[in-house]
């Protein structure tokens, strides 16, 4: 949706038009990246393209004549802007919050996925209790219990994963120094 407007969220500015980029391989979450371009021309045509990097598919909008507002019609926005920019605020907050925590919650499913076996039992509960925890309460409209319960969630799993770190160092640790016993007791059955 190609928008005009002064304010942060989508749905309180004007629409100019739409267009779709389809075809895009499939890929995971967070991996696409797609670059968007604006360009102006001489007789005031918008055309804005969007293009996929990894596929280079790209899709195109051009947009005449509606993007000519009067100088009334700029300062109608700026005002309205103006006025609604502690609401827009809180607005942009929460869907920050939100997104974070979405984010978070699909962090935290890979995560558990990865480690597999490494990961005990009495260590999944309380993240998967957190992560549900989060997930009841992330499309709802208290910013803070948002904020906290994402919090809550990200701290857990980092000491976690700070866990499983320790123990993967303890068991290189061991293998190292039972290769080193195997290492020395070659030698000296070489030096007899």
């Amino acid at each position: 949706n190609v928008l005009q407007g002064e304010r942060p969220i989508a749905t309180d500015n004007r629409s100019l038009g739409r267009f779709i980029l389809s075809g895009l391989p499939p890929a995971p979450r967070g991996i696409p990246q797609v670059e968007v371009m604006f360009d102006i021309d001489a007789n005031g045509i918008l055309t804005v393209t969007a293009k996929d990097k990894a596929s280079n598919k790209s899709q195109s909008i051009k947009i005449e004549g509606s993007l000519g507002l009067s100088e009334e019609e700029i300062e109608k926005m700026k005002k309205e802007a103006e006025m609604h920019a502690t609401e827009d605020k809180k607005k942009r907050d929460l869907v920050e919050a939100r997104n974070n925590a979405e984010n978070l919650i699909y962090t935290v499913e890979k995560t558990l996925k990865d480690a597999g076996d490494k990961l005990k039992e009495e260590d999944k509960k309380p993240i998967n209790d957190k992560k549900e925890e989060l997930s009841k309460i992330k499309d709802g409209e208290d910013l803070e219990e948002i904020k906290n319960k994402t919090e809550e969630l990200s701290t857990l799993i980092q000491k976690i994963g700070a866990k499983m770190y320790e123990e993967t160092k303890k068991e290189d640790t061991v293998e190292e120094a039972e290769t080193e016993e195997v290492k020395n007791n070659d030698e000296d059955k070489d030096n007899k």
